[in-house]
């Protein structure tokens, strides 16, 4: 009888937690599931967000941004290796090209701004865009704009002004105008997702994703190319793996539950950018920040609250 590897029980073990794992959460309320694919989605970007900060210091933005799409849609081939080219077929193509014009755009603006504002400030500026998305999926997607949903939005938004204002400082210049103006950009591309859900599968909404950003911002890369190092290299390969990962979370989010509840959980990202600036660039927390995490963390509990008793 053929001895069966040493790691074979605890890869069976492992499976069978996943397995028990994921029937125990589909009993849970699918607007709950949806905050906490939303909340995953949200440590992915932290994580990315850092890193990239440190890689667009180094070389030209817009080859940062080039490699980060790169680099993740060659993590993704496995995956299209094993399930074959059949099973990440768009239903609509041009709708896929459209999502990722729009997300190149947003992330031209977003990449200008990077190297060039703290990170606590960058994130807490993006919080603006649930605003935008709110009211685009009530105006664009027929969503229903429940009050309480709205009144989460707003604390939380508010939590942010507590964090940015004293901050506001003018340090950043107009790089804090370019950040601001990516918002709406992203809440556009972000609602084309919403809508792609409905018919396109995840992992085809990622995978398209990569490939039309990657050919997209080719030509801003090239002119001033730089050859990476083999630890930049691995840094955009990280970015990859972390941002494929964190925009099938998203997806997962907006596919599980209404995009307008899952938004006041986007706050949270606010707590974990001011941890990793404070560990990563030696950017200390403020006591405005913690006040203005503290805010958004109540404004979230209390949603995530009443979305579950809906």
């Amino acid at each position: 009888m053929a001895r069966k590897p040493f790691f074979h029980a605890p890869l069976r073990h492992s499976a069978v937690m996943h397995r028990r794992t994921r029937r125990q959460l589909q009993h849970w309320p699918a607007p709950v599931r949806g905050m906490l694919w939303m909340v995953a989605g949200g440590l992915c970007f932290s994580f990315l967000n850092t890193l990239a900060r440190v890689l667009s210091q180094q070389l030209d933005v817009y080859q940062a941004q080039f490699l980060r799409y790169l680099l993740g849609l060659i993590v993704m081939l496995p995956l299209v290796w094993r399930h074959g080219l059949q099973a990440y077929r768009p239903v609509n193509v041009a709708g896929q090209f459209w999502r990722g014009a729009v997300h190149t755009l947003g992330l031209i603006l977003w990449f200008t701004a990077l190297p060039r504002i703290p990170l606590a400030d960058m994130t807490a500026i993006g919080f603006t865009g649930p605003i935008f998305i709110m009211i685009g999926a009530a105006w664009f997607l027929g969503e229903p704009m429940r009050r309480d949903r709205w009144v989460a939005a707003l604390i939380g938004f508010a939590g942010v002004l507590v964090v940015v204002l004293p901050k506001m400082t003018g340090a950043g210049g107009w790089y804090n105008l370019v950040m601001l103006a990516s918002s709406p950009v992203f809440a556009a591309s972000f609602l084309i997702t919403k809508a792609l859900t409905r018919y396109e599968k995840p992992g085809v909404i990622v995978l398209w994703q990569a490939l039309t950003v990657t050919v997209l911002s080719l030509p801003m890369a090239l002119p001033h190319w730089q050859q990476p190092s083999a630890a930049q290299w691995a840094g955009f390969a990280i970015t990859g793996v972390l941002g494929s990962l964190g925009h099938y979370c998203l997806t997962r989010a907006f596919h599980t539950a209404d995009i307008s509840a899952t938004q006041s959980l986007r706050f949270l990202d606010l707590v974990w950018a001011s941890l990793l600036g404070w560990l990563v660039f030696a950017d200390v927390p403020s006591s405005s920040t913690w006040a203005g995490a503290l805010v958004i963390l109540l404004s979230t509990v209390w949603i995530a609250r009443r979305e579950s008793r809906r």
